[in-house]
């Protein structure tokens, strides 16, 4: 139970890290750093996600 929690919160801000980067990108341009800097912690949540569905599948 308590990993679906994490997953559905883990979700919520992988979906707010995005919006976030689609308006810094839109206003700084998508090389501007902290365009960067978002797009890399967005990664990071997408390997999370990535890593706890790749352990429930094997």
């Amino acid at each position: 139970m308590a990993k679906k929690y994490y997953i559905k919160q883990l979700l919520l801000l992988i979906a707010i890290k995005k919006q976030e980067m689609y308006k810094k990108a839109k206003q700084l341009g998508y090389t501007h750093p902290c365009v960067v800097a978002c797009s890399q912690e967005l990664d990071q949540l997408l390997n999370k996600y990535q890593n706890i569905n790749s352990v429930a599948l094997n």
